[in-house]
């Protein structure tokens, strides 16, 4: 049986499934204090005879198996997390191995083998929520380095008509300062779902958005881009998107026909857990 887990900010999902990824127990674990959380996490996987698992986490994580410090959520904000020692912990209680990557990075691996990505051998998953967090999958392996994608922290050109300040508390005005679910609430006092009839703000927030994606284009070239989080549950915002993304790039470069090429999830809200699924089956391989 596989393990997974989509550990993310304000919620821990943990899943068991067989071989062909068909989901046999699932359970949903509120983000609160490394001890507690963690605990209910053994609960549930004691439970089960494992194979193998795989773990996408919130981060920043350090994902550089030559690092001493490999394994760990790193600075996060959450300040209770902070040099936690988390795929320690889950290898001290399960000898079995156990794939370890970023919660975008799983979902744009589930995406890339079973959602809108299928049949490619490449894309990038960004979500656009509570933060704006960007994954990549490159020739079918997670895209990392010495450290993983930010993709969210990627410094956009300002909105002529646009004073918000940001609220990066390390950028100020980075892409997610500036065009995340809290920014937006900062910016006009009401939350993304309530100023859906408000053009003027969904122009700008697209303007934002195709900047990244442009950039993201021409660096990777990857064969989708897939936009999923809550700010993007305002399906009016793709149209926006992709026609800001075809004036910015000007032609300069051929992509796939947009409404393709930038796209919802197709795992809806699975994408992560899915994702961790694959690297768990991938690490008995």
């Amino acid at each position: 049986m596989l393990g997974a887990i989509e550990a993310g900010g304000t919620k821990f999902v943990c899943a068991v499934s067989d071989n062909e990824l068909a989901i046999q127990d699932r359970v949903t674990i509120p983000t609160t204090t490394p001890e507690e959380t963690l605990g209910k996490v053994f609960e549930f996987f004691d439970q089960f005879e494992l194979e193998s698992m795989g773990i996408g986490s919130f981060g920043p994580i350090d994902v550089n198996q030559q690092s001493e410090t490999y394994g760990y959520i790193t600075t996060t904000p959450k300040t209770a997390w902070q040099q936690t020692d988390f795929l320690g912990q889950m290898k001290n209680r399960y000898s079995i191995p156990i794939g370890w990557t970023t919660d975008v990075n799983a979902a744009a691996l589930g995406e890339l083998e079973r959602g809108a990505a299928k049949r490619k051998s490449s894309c990038v998953y960004l979500t656009i929520g509570t933060g704006i967090g960007g994954g990549a999958v490159v020739n079918g392996e997670p895209l990392e380095g010495f450290g993983h994608p930010e993709m969210g922290h990627l410094l956009v050109k300002r909105h002529p008509e646009d004073t918000f300040e940001g609220i990066c508390p390390f950028h100020k005005d980075c892409l997610e300062g500036l065009a995340s679910g809290p920014a937006i609430e900062k910016r006009y006092g009401k939350k993304a779902q309530d100023l859906s009839d408000d053009q003027k703000v969904w122009e700008i927030q697209a303007y934002y958005l195709a900047q990244a994606l442009m950039n993201y284009t021409l660096i990777i070239s990857p064969e989708k881009i897939i936009l999923g989080g809550g700010v993007m549950k305002q399906k009016q915002l793709f149209p926006l998107v992709r026609e800001q993304f075809q004036k910015l790039l000007n032609g300069y470069v051929a992509t796939p026909a947009l409404e393709e090429y930038i796209t919802s999830p197709g795992l809806n809200d699975d994408a992560g857990i899915t994702g961790s699924l694959i690297l768990a089956l991938n690490e008995l391989s």
